[in-house]
């Protein structure tokens, strides 16, 4: 149609295609808003929500106790290691130089020695004991770090229990949610979807025209954007579902529409020519023209044979002569284009 319109008409349609995609635009943003802010609607799930406190309060507190128990115990354990070390290296030193000790006296074998002798073994003695406390010391300490790890393994397993259970259940909640949310995004954009599928019916070649379109664009973008992503999979099925039944819908449509189409188009070329072309709009017929199919039919035509001046097809005239200067010319032109006189009409 654009080879029809003046220039001026043509830069004014294009700047209108600029309003409609810019008033599209700040709707899109607009319901982008409004559809990311749904969510917002359901209160956000915590696990603690779909567990019993009664039984979940007291392993936890058992489980805290028991980690801090192990800290403890740990602690406690490197110091009476620590101990030991260090009571195994007093008696190793004193057992050396009772050794040392020893092996002198015996070269020398004097008798005044013999009390040193006795302090000496008692001394070693105690520090043996000193290690022995210490070993038993360590001892129970990893004895203590023990008990507590096997605590707080129980604990954790019998917490992990409830807490698997709690997961299922929010799990669930949460495809409710989903779906909820979901129910809220349809009712919101399966309106909008029918207003523009109005519009586009019956008011795309309004006055009004880019803000219709504008509308029917962020209709379709609301649908395929902020909708069917978030459509529920269920494994598929859902999906699946959905999509062989808008298919189908779609596909009924189209194949009913094509009917409808093709007898209007069977109806029109049974009229007379006359009446044919005055049902056809000028802006449409020289649209058509210009596609190089015909007028009547939309079927293709070689309009630059200058032998046919009626379609072979459907019998509409296409080309006639000027009244005035009998030059040959499109059948649909309002005036003669070398000598300016206005055609008459037809009949």
């Amino acid at each position: 149609m654009s080879k029809a319109l003046r220039l001026s008409e043509k830069w004014f349609r294009r700047g209108l295609w600029l309003v409609a995609f810019v008033f599209a635009g700040f709707l899109i943003g607009l319901g982008g808003t409004i559809v990311g802010d749904l969510p917002k609607v359901e209160a956000p799930l915590a696990l603690d929500d779909f567990l019993d406190p009664a039984a979940v309060g007291p392993l936890r507190a058992q489980a805290q106790s028991a980690r801090q128990a192990e800290d403890e115990a740990r602690t406690a354990l490197e110091q009476a290691r620590l101990q030991l070390t260090k009571a195994r290296s007093e008696t190793q030193a004193e057992r050396e130089t009772f050794n040392n000790w020893l092996a002198a006296r015996s070269a020398t074998q004097r008798a005044e020695h013999d009390p040193e002798v006795i302090a000496r073994t008692q001394r070693l003695d105690a520090l043996k004991a000193g290690e022995q406390r210490a070993r038993q010391a360590v001892q129970a300490q990893e004895q203590a770090l023990l008990d507590a790890r096997q605590s707080a393994s129980q604990a954790r397993a019998q917490l992990s229990k409830l807490e698997d259970a709690g997961y299922q259940r929010m799990a669930a909640e949460q495809r409710r949610v989903e779906l909820r949310v979901f129910l809220y995004r349809l009712a919101l954009t399966l309106p909008l979807l029918a207003v523009a599928g109005w519009l586009f019916a019956k008011k795309r070649q309004s006055t009004w025209w880019p803000f219709v379109w504008g509308f029917i664009y962020f209709a379709l973008f609301a649908f395929f954007v902020e909708l069917v992503p978030y459509l529920p999979s269920y494994g598929g099925y859902v999906r699946y579902v959905v999509g062989i039944i808008v298919t189908a819908l779609v596909g009924r449509y189209a194949i009913v529409a094509l009917n409808r189409y093709l007898e209007r188009q069977r109806q029109a070329e049974s009229l007379p020519d006359q009446q044919r072309r005055q049902e056809l709009g000028y802006d449409v017929a020289l649209a058509r023209l210009a596609k190089g199919v015909c007028p009547g039919c939309e079927r293709p035509v070689d309009l630059k044979n200058e032998a046919i001046d009626f379609c072979p097809h459907c019998g509409i005239g296409l080309f006639d002569r000027c009244g005035a200067c009998s030059t040959r010319k499109s059948a649909f032109a309002r005036f003669c284009h070398a000598c300016g006189t206005q055609a008459r009409p037809a009949g």
